[in-house]
């Protein structure tokens, strides 16, 4: 059985693109070559489609026909300009409230951190557009149906994202196990971004520069860390706790 969210083959990948489906990433063989290869290139670097190369074996795993050395992955949602969701926000007198993702890798975890968001009435979820999770029918099972309404940001440059709000006046907080007050402690009522970074190395360093506040959530047992979906629920409801429940 077909999978309606993958196209494959050189020529095709280049029709969904230049037909304006929303691309989640794609994937080309190493050593790529042919006729076409010169044109897909230029497509994919002209509308910011995310890539990476893999040997073939994993291709061959991904489709059983004929794949010419490229899958595309076609996303379920639509992404949304962080200015549009900022200004959407603005205009309605409301609070912003974001949560970026960083290295968040498991479909899994993501999933469960959107439906987490939405719940906690975040504004939108933020994630990379290389080195995330995907968007794909597993993260849309786990969120329980909020990845189809939590608007969804695809950065290409998560700092210049960061910077960005910041100058737009929101506070950003990290969770960290090297944080330096405990998350109750931080002051969660104003405009908001919460970021959340990958279980095995937290939030990068140069996020964590930029962040207003670190936080730590203070452990009692012998274990050192949260899951990064629990984690994230700790946070996104004492922001609620702190801005009220409206």
């Amino acid at each position: 059985m077909k999978d309606s969210n993958l196209v494959y083959g050189m020529r095709p990948v280049i029709e969904a693109i230049t037909a304006g489906k929303v691309i989640d990433r794609i994937i080309m063989q190493q050593g790529l070559k042919g006729e076409l290869v010169p044109e897909l290139r230029k497509t994919i670097s002209e509308n910011d489609i995310p890539f990476q190369y893999a040997p073939v074996e994993k291709l061959n795993r991904l489709v059983r026909g004929n794949h010419q050395g490229v899958v595309c992955f076609l996303s379920p949602i639509e992404f949304q300009p962080i200015e549009n969701l900022l200004l959407s926000v603005y205009e309605k007198g409301e609070v912003p409230f974001f949560v970026i993702l960083d290295r968040v890798t498991d479909v899994r975890n993501m999933g469960a951190i959107a439906r987490t968001a939405a719940c906690a009435g975040a504004h939108g979820l933020i994630i990379p557009d290389k080195g995330g999770a995907p968007v794909n029918a597993d993260a849309m099972k786990t969120s329980a149906g909020a990845l189809s309404i939590l608007p969804v940001h695809r950065s290409a440059n998560l700092k210049d994202t960061i910077d960005y709000l910041k100058k737009s006046g929101l506070r950003i907080a990290a969770a960290s196990e090297k944080g330096t007050k405990n998350y109750y402690d931080a002051d969660f009522t104003g405009p908001l971004a919460i970021i959340m970074g990958s279980e095995e190395d937290g939030v990068s360093g140069e996020y964590l520069r930029r962040c207003d506040d670190v936080v730590k959530i203070p452990m009692r047992g012998t274990i050192e860390s949260l899951n990064v979906s629990v984690a994230a629920g700790i946070l996104l409801f004492e922001v609620v706790k702190q801005q009220g429940f409206k």
